[in-house]
C-alpha cells in the first residue's frame, strides 16, 4: 500500500474539509447594521456611547469566535470572561436603546454556542434566551418572542453544527490513524512471514553447505549429494517466496471491488456494483480482480465519466465481468507487455477466457471479460 499526499490548488475535497473557522462567523455581524445605520442617521441618543458600545461588542465577538475554534483557548477562563463582558455590553445596549439593538442578543447566542459545550450548553442558552426575552419585552413588547427565539436557535444550532464538524474531524483523524496502524501491522506480518519462510530454509542451506565442505576432500559423491540437496532447497525456497509475494500483491476480487468503489468515489464517479451467481474460484477471482483494477484505473484517469457500473455474473460454466462508464469513450493505449488491457487480454486468453474493450454503443467505454469457472491463472507481471 502506498500513501500519497495529494495537494489541491484552489479547493479541497469534502474528505479534507475541516470544521469552519472564525471567519465563517463574521458575516453574522451584519445583523448589527440596523444599529449602525441608526448611529449614522442620528436616530440614537448619546451616539458616542452607542458607537463605543458597538465597537466594544464587535471586538469582543470577533475575539470570542476566533478563540472558539482552538480547544485550549475555548476552554480557557479568559474566554468565559469575554462572554460575560459581551453579555453585559449587550444588556446595556438593549436596555438603553431597544429596537434594532436587541438583535445583538442573537449574536451573543452565536458566540455562546461556539464556545459552550456539553451539559452546560442547554441551561446557558435557555437562561440567555430568557434574559433576552425579558429585556426585549420591556423595550419592544410582543417582539420579545422573536428575540428570545432567535437567541435560543442561534446558540443551539451553532453549537450543534460546530460539535458535529469537530466530531467528523476527530473521526477522520481516527480513521487515518487506524489505516496507518493497519499498514504497520501488515508490514510486520509480512516481515514475520518472510522470516519464518526463509529462516528455516537458510539454516538448512548453511548446514548442508558446511557438510559439503567437510565431505568434499574425502568423499566427493557424498558432497555432491549435499550440493544437490542445497539446489533442491533453494528452488523450493524460490517457489515459496513467489507464492507468498504473489498472494500479497494480488489480493481477492472482493478487495479489488472495494478499492474500485473507493477510487471511483474519490474521482467523483458514481460507482454501481452488481453481483449475481455463485462466487468464482480463487484463480478466476484473482484474474478478474486485475481486470477490475485496470478498467477502473482507465475510467478514473481517462474517461471523465460521472457513472461507472461493475457487473459480475456467474454461471456454473463461466463468469462474466463487465465494467462500463458513461465517459468520453476513449482511453489511453494499453501498456505493451504490462498490466494494461492488452496484457490482460493475453493472460485471459491463456486461461481459456476473453477480454473485449472499446467504445460502448450506449456511449462511454466498455470492458467485458469472460472466464471459465476453472480458469488456470498465470501470475501477472508488473
Amino acid at each position: 500500500m502506498r500513501w500519497r499526499n495529494r495537494r489541491y490548488s484552489g479547493q479541497r475535497g469534502a474528505e479534507e474539509m475541516g470544521p469552519p473557522g472564525g471567519f465563517a462567523m463574521l458575516p453574522w455581524l451584519l445583523m448589527g447594521m440596523g444599529a449602525f445605520s441608526n448611529l449614522l442617521q442620528g436616530k440614537t441618543p448619546n451616539p458616542w456611547i452607542g458607537g463605543i458600545g458597538l465597537l466594544v461588542f464587535n471586538s469582543l465577538y470577533i475575539s470570542v469566535v476566533f478563540r472558539a475554534f482552538r480547544k485550549e483557548a475555548r476552554e480557557a477562563p479568559a474566554t468565559r470572561w469575554l462572554l460575560v463582558a459581551m453579555t453585559a455590553v449587550t444588556c446595556g445596549l438593549a436596555i438603553g436603546y431597544g429596537g434594532s439593538w436587541l438583535l445583538f442578543f442573537p449574536l451573543l447566542g452565536l458566540a455562546v454556542g461556539s464556545v459552550v459545550r456539553g451539559r452546560r450548553l442547554g441551561p446557558t442558552v435557555l437562561g440567555l434566551s430568557a434574559l433576552a426575552g425579558v429585556i426585549a419585552g420591556v423595550r419592544d413588547g410582543w417582539g420579545a418572542v422573536n428575540v428570545a427565539y432567535g437567541t435560543f436557535i442561534s446558540g443551539m444550532v451553532t453549537a450543534a453544527i460546530l460539535a458535529l464538524s469537530e466530531t467528523v474531524r476527530e473521526l477522520r483523524e481516527t480513521r487515518q490513524e487506524l489505516a496507518r496502524a493497519a499498514v504497520e501491522k501488515e508490514r510486520l506480518r509480512f516481515s514475520r512471514d518472510l522470516h519464518d519462510l526463509l529462516g528455516h530454509t537458510l539454516s538448512v542451506i548453511v548446514v548442508k553447505s558446511e557438510a559439503a565442505r567437510r565431505l568434499a576432500p574425502r568423499d566427493m559423491d557424498a558432497a555432491l549429494v549435499q550440493i544437490s540437496d542445497i539446489e533442491s532447497v533453494g528452488r523450493q525456497a524460490l517457489t515459496e517466496i513467489r507464492e507468498a509475494v504473489t498472494g500479497y500483491r494480488e489480493g481477492s476480487l472482493a478487495t479489488e471491488l472495494d478499492r474500485a468503489r473507493s477510487a471511483l468515489t474519490a474521482a467523483g464517479i458514481e460507482p454501481v456494483v452488481r453481483q449475481s451467481g455463485p462466487p468464482p474460484a480463487p484463480q478466476t477471482a484473482a484474474l478478474l480482480g486485475w481486470v477490475v483494477r485496470e478498467a477502473v484505473t482507465n475510467a478514473v484517469r481517462h474517461s471523465n465519466a460521472a457513472h461507472c457500473e461493475i457487473t459480475l455474473e456467474g454461471t456454473p460454466e463461466r463468469v462474466r465481468l463487465t465494467v462500463a462508464d458513461n465517459g468520453r469513450g476513449a482511453k489511453a493505449p494499453a501498456s505493451p507487455g504490462g498490466t494494461g488491457l492488452k496484457g490482460l487480454s493475453e493472460r485471459l486468453s491463456a486461461s481459456g477466457g476473453s477480454l473485449e474493450a472499446g467504445p460502448s454503443p450506449k456511449g462511454g467505454f466498455l470492458v467485458r471479460a469472460q472466464l471459465p469457472v476453472d480458469a488456470l491463472q498465470s501470475a501477472p507481471s508488473c
